[in-house]
């Protein structure tokens, strides 16, 4: 099993598998974020190496003509947002390495969005990040009940924002419970950012939340150009290959690195659900 899981959901562990699988990508008329692997690091030193990584991916990017097609998804905790003393200086500081490399790649990056207590830390850091490189995107949950007034924020000219259902198991102080909550306030995130002046960046398989979008774009005048839809590697392919053939933005979100089976454990122990969303999709495309 963990080889199909490898083999279905990750393109392989080495900068060349992620470069040869976003080529491919590419050439089909999608386009594409990369995740190297690896989160709540607390070495200082794996820190920098994943920010160095990160810093040699985009300027491959840049030299096989891929970035203009192509930015990278950062999780903070991965750069030392987890160091115990001075860990959000250290993130940001990683991080700006990063999009600068983007910058000069011609892409850019956005920060995904971990557990409830990295929220306050990460938004800081996109404020900070945006001085300087106003298109750096985030990732919002709707299972937090906090996300509707960090939408309303979050929903201004040039602001990119991912929105997910959310793969952490959070306490319900913090987070809706029920999958009809999780939905439902997955749409009115939607309307917020449909109606805004932001770029949406819709990550879902639902096929529910992809028709409504679709409906919303539609009643907010919204150009295929002005949004996108997001989906993992490996999961409802002949969905993104539809969306790209009626003239939708497809980005798919493609992880690739040594830590992809701590990257499955963490996702399958965190929440139930994810195990038969991973389960269906191995027999499912």
């Amino acid at each position: 099993m963990s080889r199909n899981l490898i083999d279905r959901f990750v393109p392989g562990e080495q900068m060349s598998d992620v470069l040869d699988a976003t080529d491919d990508l590419v050439s089909s008329g999608r386009a594409v974020t990369i995740d190297h692997l690896g989160e709540d690091t607390l070495d200082r030193a794996q820190a920098s190496a994943t920010r160095d990584t990160y810093v040699r991916l985009l300027g491959r990017l840049a030299d096989l003509g891929l970035a203009s097609r192509t930015e990278v998804s950062l999780k903070l905790s991965a750069v030392g947002q987890a160091l115990p003393a001075d860990g959000h200086a250290v993130a940001l500081d990683n991080a700006r390495a990063i999009c600068a490399a983007a910058s000069s790649a011609g892409t850019t990056v956005t920060l995904d969005m971990e557990n409830h207590t990295t929220v306050d830390s990460t938004l800081a850091v996109l404020g900070d990040l945006r001085a300087d490189f106003p298109w750096v995107g985030a990732v919002l949950q709707s299972c937090l009940r906090r996300t509707e007034g960090d939408l309303r924020d979050l929903s201004h000219a040039g602001s990119r924002v991912r929105l997910v259902k959310g793969a952490y198991a959070e306490p319900a102080s913090v987070a809706y419970a029920a999958k009809r909550d999780v939905d439902l306030a997955y749409v009115r995130g939607l309307k917020l950012l449909m109606a805004g002046a932001g770029y949406p960046m819709v990550a879902s398989h639902d096929p529910r939340m992809i028709a409504i979008a679709r409906d919303l774009a539609e009643r907010y005048d919204r150009t295929a150009d002005t949004y996108e839809f997001q989906m993992l590697y490996g999961i409802r392919v002949p969905e993104q290959r539809r969306l790209v053939a009626e003239g939708e933005t497809m980005r798919v979100y493609v992880p690739y690195g040594e830590d992809w089976y701590g990257y499955f454990m963490r996702r399958l122990a965190e929440r139930p659900a994810n195990v038969a969303f991973f389960l269906r999709s191995l027999v499912s495309r």
